[in-house]
């Protein structure tokens, strides 16, 4: 498939026809990468995608207990001194 490259402002651009858009599922922001000779269009990554998913996977398979027991108790400090 053929695209123009168009004038935008002092910049120029290209449109993407939405049926690509789609394929891809892109969304309003993408990471642009130069590789070789190459504009490589990518969807943005998010920072904790999949974790929800490994959590519960974890949880299924008890890998998810605390590596320190004694981490989630109170101490005399808490007992004391902390107010909700």
């Amino acid at each position: 498939m053929r695209a123009s490259i168009i004038r935008i402002g002092n910049s120029q651009g290209i449109r993407i026809p939405k049926l690509l858009l789609e394929q891809t599922r892109l969304g309003s922001e993408v990471e642009l990468e130069v590789e070789d000779d190459k504009i490589v269009i990518r969807p943005v990554s998010r920072p904790r995608q999949g974790w929800l998913e490994k959590f519960k996977l974890m949880a299924e398979q008890g890998d998810d207990r605390l590596l320190d027991p004694g981490a989630g108790e109170e101490t005399e400090w808490d007992k004391d001194e902390w107010e909700w």
